[in-house]
């Protein structure tokens, strides 16, 4: 299988990168090739035990930084103790996320659990660091898409699925808003004339433990549909490629979006993916951009 692969890394020395969600799965494999490449890498992570085992794997010019992304004051604490520590940031990888297949969750401020980490945690966090990340020569936000946002809807009477729960809507209705958010920042960074350029990224079907835990709550039978369900996926190592492209190649442009190219996007080498009519809608931007500033209290651009 030809196509973009690590090899085609540039050298990242100089570099500061955060990656959230950095222990495990596709954020462990981004962080550490960003690390082998030699960026000097922040894990930004809410385990900071886990956080410590993955930096000791991956050595290198590595940090742990304790961040939870279902509370937005651990996101507040974050952002200003790694501002005061790296006034210059260059690249955040906003990677974490939780999938959830159970009854409805809430974060720390009341919001959908699934909503509340995978959009307005990061959306916080990105904002906040919008400075720091500024003060970089060539800045970069990398999101975390998936191919489910293409079938999701966001109503914005209902974001936080208050109304006939289910867990598999709501994750894709959370990813489908991390996708607008990406888009729609590329806009406002643009229209604002800042050197800092957004891109996004899927992984596919890729095997990560996600779904597992998610399972897990169903017991043996649900341990088994996990196990089945990660035969159809790709290694996370390849799973990782779409967002180190969007991360790395010097090539890539604001609102570039990148995936696998074979079969509907779920595996394969990486290439442009193509987004959701919804999720390339300005006018689902703006209104979700404004919903996400009034719950998160974060406004920026």
């Amino acid at each position: 299988m030809t196509g973009w692969t690590t090899a085609d890394m540039p050298a990242q020395h100089g570099r500061i990168a955060v990656v959230t969600g950095a222990n495990s799965g596709l954020g462990l494999v981004t962080a550490t090739e960003l690390a082998r490449h030699g960026a000097r890498v922040v894990l930004a992570v809410r385990n900071t035990a886990a956080g410590a085992e993955a930096a000791r794997r991956i050595g290198g010019d590595v940090e742990v930084r304790e961040l939870d992304l279902a509370s937005l004051a651990s996101v507040r604490a974050f952002a200003a103790g790694l501002a005061a520590d790296h006034p210059a940031v260059d690249l955040l990888v906003n990677n974490a996320g939780v999938v959830l297949l159970g009854p409805r969750r809430s974060t720390a401020d009341g919001f959908e659990l699934q909503l509340g980490t995978n959009l307005l945690g990061h959306f916080a966090l990105t904002g906040l660091l919008l400075g720091t990340l500024a003060a970089a020569p060539a800045p970069r936000v990398v999101n975390l898409s998936s191919i489910t946002h293409k079938t999701a809807h966001l109503d914005f009477d209902d974001l936080m699925f208050e109304r006939g729960y289910r867990a598999s809507a709501a994750y894709g209705r959370s990813k489908l808003a991390t996708t607008v958010f990406g888009v729609e920042l590329d806009r406002r960074l643009r229209a604002a004339g800042s050197p800092i350029v957004s891109a996004l990224a899927h992984p596919g079907l890729t095997r990560t433990n996600l779904t597992p835990r998610a399972w897990e709550h169903r017991g043996r039978l649900g341990r088994v549909i996990a196990r089945a369900g990660l035969l159809a996926t790709q290694p996370v190592e390849r799973g990782a490629l779409p967002q180190l492209r969007a991360a790395t190649d010097p090539g890539v442009r604001g609102g570039e979006f990148f995936g696998p190219a074979g079969l509907f996007e779920t595996r394969g080498r990486v290439t442009e993916a193509r987004l959701s009519r919804e999720a390339a809608d300005p006018v689902v931007g703006r209104r979700l951009w404004a919903a996400a500033e009034e719950l998160t209290g974060v406004s920026f651009l």
